[in-house]
């Protein structure tokens, strides 16, 4: 049985904006959701399509501090307010260059994760809802970090939380970036149980998401990690992913599956070093969709993420919503759709099908053999370490 996805989308979410030059670029939310259109998504029977709101105050004060707050509402209204330094907050040039009504564009991505949340824990016909301006698992309780200034994902979290206090929430990440913000803000929370698959932070910005990151206090157990090595590739991520993720969300049994589904895992991604092709989001959202209905009450939030490449993100989370709603798309894409993105990424080669036939970095793993046993020893130490650590740690503290 199909039950009824949510998407929710505004136009407004081109508000948030650190510039033209900025890798992250709204236009990408602007083309997933034209795909999505070209391809009769939007027209499925089984889809509810709403806008968000904006946050309140209150609902921000959840997962920041109200100096944070103040301190974002007030470079929002005068960008060029230098009476207290943006630097101590994490504004200012580089990252999160400070913009003009960003306080009012945060808080409507964070409306929008609240609103998901309560389509999927609220609505008994709406069993998964989909945010994808959300993701922005950086932000700390006091200041911005890596392109993001509320953490949408912690609000909607604490949102749950507010609606049941004993609830117990999966949070899984899958952004070539490790989810710290996430990690930080719920690091002795028994009830949030964090899993973050990313690029090792040897290699990676922000530098965390080690094995040995467990949780402290009554978390302790409940923070789980997968660092992975540049060049990862499809077959190595699904063997990992899938031996993985249904053990854990098993032995967690949690209330509900919240998902951070960046795609700068993809070979092309100009910010970081992953080897995987769009063809492998089929199988990982197949994953969670099957395991959320087994695992997770059959309840799954799935909010956007990382993601620079302007033809990848549209296709991927086209992809992912095709797969909520159990549909099998074709793989090729709209004449109208490759015009709109001839014309406004020319920057980029512009594909012809939705997903890649290839896996590039398969192909150059098997011209180096020795790299790909390292590889396939360093995922099977990853395996191990979720048998003999990470699980036997859930069920102790459960």
């Amino acid at each position: 049985m199909v039950h009824a996805v949510g998407l929710v989308y505004t136009e407004e979410y081109q508000s948030y904006n650190f510039g033209p030059t900025h890798p992250l670029r709204p236009l990408r939310l602007k083309l997933t959701y034209s795909l999505m259109r070209e391809l009769n998504l939007l027209d499925h029977h089984s889809l509810k399509l709403l806008e968000p709101r904006m946050a309140t105050r209150e609902e921000l004060e959840r997962a920041h501090s109200s100096d944070y707050v103040n301190a974002v509402k007030r470079f929002s209204e005068n960008p060029e307010d230098r009476s207290i330094s943006p630097h101590l907050y994490g504004l200012g040039p580089g990252d999160n260059p400070i913009f003009k009504n960003m306080y009012k564009a945060s808080a409507l991505v964070c409306g929008a994760s609240i609103i998901a949340a309560d389509l999927v824990w609220n609505k008994e016909e709406i069993h998964i809802s989909f945010n994808p301006a959300g993701g922005l698992h950086h932000a700390h309780r006091n200041r911005a970090a890596g392109f993001c200034i509320f953490n949408d994902i912690a609000v909607a979290i604490h949102h749950l939380k507010k609606l049941k206090p004993d609830i117990r929430i999966a949070y899984l990440d899958i952004d070539a970036h490790h989810g710290d913000g996430v990690q930080e803000l719920f690091y002795e929370d028994p009830n949030v149980l964090t899993i973050s698959f990313h690029e090792s932070g040897k290699f990676l910005f922000p530098g965390t998401g080690n094995t040995n990151e467990i949780g402290e206090g009554p978390g302790k157990g409940f923070s789980l990690n997968f660092p992975l090595l540049p060049g990862t590739s499809n077959r190595m991520f699904l063997k990992l992913f899938r031996y993985c993720i249904p053990k854990i969300l098993q032995a967690y049994s949690p209330d509900i599956l919240v998902t951070q589904l960046g795609v700068d895992m993809h070979y092309n991604d100009p910010l970081t070093q992953m080897g995987l092709s769009i063809a492998v989001y089929r199988d990982i959202a197949q994953t969670m969709r099957s395991s959320a209905r087994d695992y997770c009450q059959n309840r799954w939030l799935a909010i956007g993420g990382g993601g620079y490449s302007m033809t990848v993100v549209p296709r991927a989370w086209t992809i992912f919503l095709s797969k909520m709603l159990d549909i099998d798309l074709k793989n090729e894409l709209p004449d109208t759709w490759i015009a709109e993105v001839k014309k406004d990424v020319p920057y980029e080669d512009v594909p012809i099908l939705l997903w890649d036939r290839d896996d590039k970095s398969e192909v150059q793993l098997l011209s180096h053999p020795e790299i790909a046993k390292m590889m396939i020893d360093y995922n099977k130490d990853l395996k191990r370490i979720c048998d003999e650590e990470y699980i036997p740690r859930i069920i102790s503290g459960k």
